[in-house]
């Protein structure tokens, strides 16, 4: 029933139409009239009781599957567990994605999986789960997703799964399973995706998956499997990369020419397998990227006939290869290692191989020739700047007689394996105007822009190069192209190549600058929900050259998320609580909240003139005049005098700011959003009460206490610092941080230099000087740095009555004149039919909470 939340922005609404809403969504409930009970569960009754069953099965020690133990599970959204949108015909909600990626669960998986009929994604990745697969998943024939990998399981892969009709992938690499592949995994008729690597795997590969018409990727390194290579692989029309390093095969084992002719093909890898024979012929493979078949037992010479241009990395090393090296590894533009060392070859090094490449530092090329019986280099031993020569171990050595050729026989150096990007912050960015987890992004194409990145660990399991750099911007295209995120918004924070040879990367994706707003630093909940669904639902395209890739952990900042909600429960329920005792003219009345479906919303009273901010951003018809500004700032103070003051306890804001100060039909300030606001200390049994609340450091970069970002102390004055900012806004029309210039630096830069003046905002029209400069120095003094330095909220409002006392009469007249003719100064129309609130996932709003996997239901009270 509810629409995307993110639609709905903080105009709240009138009376009359918050019944009218109230009429169309059942999950709303209204203070004046609060509805008592919970909802009825609508899950198919079994799924739940397996749900329930699971996680009996299951050791939690972070608690994150804590609320499996309330209410309904798509209703209530148990951490996890993704239900469909709609009833079928059975009248039941049912599960079909258990996404449980690296939440330190352990124990074992419960044959109760099976009883989830409808699932289409398991996953458990990243655990430490124990026991066997159970035969049971079998059962589930929706399964489209088993996600397994990263585990500690054992036992031998279930027969019965080789019966799912629908499953796409299998990922049960890097656990302890043993036993052989089951000849019913040939049935897989629309699988694509086998990652069966890092296991104890033993036995024959089954001919029969040669059968398999869509398989893309055979990942089965890193195990135990003994037997022969069947030549049937070969007949898989649509496979991709054959990868099946670190195994044993039986001696005399050799690879079947068939492999030499697989049109598919971009990678082939088998390295340490044992093998014997010859190399087969290649050239039939006319988008090999990568060929690996080092540390085996391969004899003969190498095929002289053409192979493919796009190659990156030959590896033949470690054989006993003999013969000369081909003139067809020549003139091979994208090139990046080629390595025969530990064979038998001899002859002479044809230069052509180096020879007439692009003089680019970041295309390098590799070539180790150590430990052959090569004697000589045919033509130039000038390498280009980008290119390096191994040639220890041959008689070349033993001869040299040029300094180039000594240098090409030294020892070998380590080569880094870790490249880590340059710090996201410069110094001509204000360290104090972006606390953490806000940072400055690096790639943005706005200076300064302060934001909280989405941090992603990411893996590509089998890539089809050697060296990342020349294929560092392709990649960062294919990833935002695949997300459906600007360029800007990806940066590559670090990589390292692993043993496989895998790259893994810690990855850094930032929400995009809106010039009309100061509030877009944070991306939205249906955002966040969307980019990890891309990556645990494997909804990125496939790459040739990138190969598979990997989600190695989604971990949020605590900003991002509240006990697993992407909607922020805790500052939902804060809201809703406080709003709900307090009653001020100058405070946003709340009406009530909807809760439904995971959506949740708060339902404020109508206002028609929306926020400051539109107001100070240009957005309106007609400017506000000074009058008006100050009588706006005066309504704020109030409003923040009576929290600090008279509500019962004292409540601290925590998040003052011009897009949550709302203006009525009157233009009556009105302070608004309570979600991070926090109680005031009480006196103790001695009437003593401490005068800071410890907590982190949350609110809205260029708002912050510098103070409270420093020390966590958070106080009254932390209030008075904000609105000092608010107070800036109005004198200059200026955002606190606007292209990397801090407004209160700024401000007082001029102040300081008597050009106060000049930093006044010119669409204000005329006004009092005396009076602008007293609410100039009253600013001023509330955004000292040092907490003690800056007036109390009672002081902030007695020189704002004494500066309103100083206006001309016929300024006064006429901003008070608002509240009886608001048709002489209504700066923008009545605003639209939205009327609802949801501060938790608008881009507007910030410091409120929002992601890690699930939302949770209120119970309404």
């Amino acid at each position: 029933m509810l629409q995307n939340s993110a639609e709905f922005r903080n105009l709240g609404m009138s009376k009359s139409k918050v019944w009218t809403l109230g009429a169309v969504f059942v999950g709303c409930f209204f203070l004046s009239s609060l509805l008592v009970g919970a909802q009825n569960p609508i899950t198919q009754p079994e799924e739940v009781s397996a749900l329930r069953t699971i996680k009996r099965s299951l050791i939690d020690p972070n608690k994150n599957l804590s609320n499996w133990k309330r209410g309904d599970p798509c209703t209530s959204n148990w951490t996890g567990v993704i239900c469909s949108n709609t009833t079928l015909d059975d009248g039941y909600l049912h599960v079909q994605e258990l996404q449980l990626l690296n939440l330190n669960l352990s124990g074992n998986l419960s044959p109760a999986l099976g009883r989830l009929s409808h699932l289409e994604i398991l996953d458990f990745m990243w655990n430490k789960i124990t026991g066997s697969i159970p035969k049971e998943i079998g059962n589930i024939t929706t399964l489209k997703l088993l996600l397994l990998n990263g585990n500690q399981l054992t036992g031998s892969l279930p027969d019965e799964l080789g019966y799912l009709p629908n499953l796409n992938r299998i990922q049960i690499d890097q656990n302890n399973i043993s036993g052989p592949v089951p000849t019913s995994f040939a049935n897989l008729n629309k699988t694509q995706h086998f990652h069966m690597n890092n296991n104890s795997i033993s036995g024959q590969i089954p001919p029969e998956l040669g059968r398999l018409p869509y398989l893309v990727h055979l990942l089965l390194d890193n195990n135990n499997l003994s037997g022969y290579l069947p030549k049937e692989l070969a007949q898989m029309p649509n496979i991709t990369i054959l990868q099946l390093d670190n195994n044993h095969f039986d001696d005399g084992t050799t690879i079947p020419e068939s492999y030499g002719s697989i049109p598919t093909l971009f990678k082939l890898s088998l390295r340490n397998c044992n093998l014997q024979g010859s190399i087969p012929d290649v050239s039939k493979i006319r988008n090999l990227y990568y060929l690996d078949l080092s540390s085996n037992h391969l004899s003969g010479p190498i095929p002289t006939s053409t192979i493919a241009k796009n190659i990156t990395t030959i590896n033949l090393s470690n054989n006993d290869l003999s013969g000369t090296i081909p003139a067809s590894f020549s003139g091979l533009p994208f090139l990046q290692d080629l390595t025969l060392a530990n064979n038998s070859l001899n002859g002479s090094i044809p230069s052509s191989i180096w020879q007439n490449r692009t003089q680019n530092a970041s295309k390098h090329l590799t070539v180790d020739l150590e430990n052959n019986s090569l004697d000589s280099i045919s033509g130039s031993s000038d390498l280009p700047q980008n290119v390096t020569l191994w040639l220890k171990g041959n008689r070349i050595c033993s001869n040299a007689s040029s300094n180039n050729i000594v240098l090409f026989c030294g020892t070998k150096s380590e080569n880094e394996t870790t490249i880590s990007t340059a710090t996201n912050s410069t110094t001509s960015c204000p360290p104090q105007a972006c606390p953490p987890p806000y940072e400055y992004s690096p790639t943005s194409p706005i200076d300064c822009f302060c934001a909280v990145p989405l941090p992603v660990g990411y893996r590509l399991k089998s890539p089809g190069f050697s060296d990342f750099p020349p294929y560092l911007e392709p990649f960062e295209v294919y990833l935002t192209n695949g997300l459906s995120l600007n360029l800007f918004q990806l940066y590559i924070n670090s990589f390292e190549w692993e043993e496989g040879p895998r790259l893994r990367m810690y990855l850094k994706l930032y929400p995009v600058y809106n010039v009309s707003s100061n509030s877009s630093n944070l991306f939205n909940a249906s955002e966040v929900r969307r980019i990890r669904s891309m990556f645990t639902g494997w909804r990125i395209a496939d790459s040739d050259i990138f190969g598979p890739y990997e989600l190695i952990s989604f971990t949020l900042p605590d900003i991002y998320k509240n006990e697993g909600s992407l909607q922020g429960e805790k500052e939902f329920l804060t809201e809703i609580q406080l709003l709900s005792r307090l009653h001020h003219r100058n405070l946003v009345s709340l009406l009530g909240y909807c809760d439904e479906e995971g959506e949740q919303m708060l339902v404020y009273e109508y206002m028609a003139n929306g926020t400051l901010r539109d107001h100070l951003s240009g957005k309106t018809k007609e400017p506000l005049g000074f009058a008006m500004r100050l009588r706006i700032a005066i309504g704020s103070s109030r409003g923040i005098l009576y929290l600090h003051t008279e509500a019962d306890p004292p409540i601290f804001h925590r998040d003052i700011k011009a897009s949550n100060i709302l203006l009525d039909s009157k233009f009556i300030a009105k302070v608004a959003d309570f979600g991070l606001s926090r109680l005031a200390p009480v006196p103790d049994i001695e009437g003593a009460a401490p005068a800071h609340v410890s907590t982190v450091v949350k609110g809205t970069p260029g708002y912050l206490d510098p103070e409270y970002f420093l020390t966590h102390k958070l106080t009254d004055k932390s209030d008075v610092y904000s609105l000092g900012v608010v107070f800036l806004e109005l004198l200059t029309g200026m955002q606190p941080i606007t292209h990397g210039k801090n407004l209160v630096r700024e401000v007082n830069i001029a102040h300081q230099s008597g050009m106060i003046f000049s930093v006044i905002d010119g669409r204000m029209g005329s006004y009092p000087s005396e009076c602008v400069e007293k609410f100039v120095n009253l600013a001023i003094k509330c955004c000292q740095d040092e907490t003690d330095s800056r007036p109390s909220m009672a002081e902030v409002f007695r020189t704002l009555e004494t500066i309103r006392l100083m206006m001309p009469e016929s300024e006064t007249f006429l901003a008070e004149s608002i509240e009886t003719n608001p048709e002489k100064m209504s700066s923008t129309p009545p605003s639209s039919s939205s009327v609802v609130k949801n501060p938790y996932t608008s881009s507007d709003i910030s410091g409120s909470g929002l992601v890690s996997g699930v939302i949770p239901t209120i119970t309404p009270r």
